[in-house]
């Protein structure tokens, strides 16, 4: 916990409670979860914090680089707090999000960039499809 708070306190944010538990959170999750499910999760410990409370708190932890929106086609956008430019996939029949390790598609643009006549501002790759669990179902 004091390492998630000297995070924040390095990014110039006020330490509270609710910070803490929605970064520690993010970061010991591989599940990419959206505001929605990080405040269920939190909420029977956090019975204080609002869903409003979430909300703000991706949206300054977006700001400062510490962590990373995906918009995987869903009405929410989800979030993951590996920042660091990598692709994911998403499974169609169960919404599933995952990281995908592959290091030929890590980092896409800077491989691309001497090719491209374009200032890329923002990369994600994301591959839509069906995860092994839903195809042998």
């Amino acid at each position: 916990m004091k390492e998630i708070a000297q995070i924040l306190r390095e990014k110039g944010l006020k330490v509270t409670p609710q910070r803490i538990a929605v970064y520690n959170m993010l970061m010991s999750t591989t599940e990419h979860p959206n505001a929605e499910m990080i405040y269920k999760t939190l909420e029977p410990t956090n019975p204080t914090m609002s869903l409003a409370t979430v909300y703000k708190t991706l949206d300054f932890f977006k700001q400062l680089g510490l962590v990373q929106e995906l918009n995987v086609g869903e009405p929410s956008s989800r979030y993951d707090a590996v920042v660091k430019c990598h692709p994911h996939t998403v499974c169609k029949v169960c919404n599933k999000v995952d990281d995908l390790h592959m290091e030929e598609l890590t980092d896409v643009t800077k491989k691309l960039v001497p090719d491209l006549d374009f200032e890329v501002e923002m990369e994600q790759l994301i591959l839509y499809g069906t995860c092994g669990e839903c195809r042998k179902k």
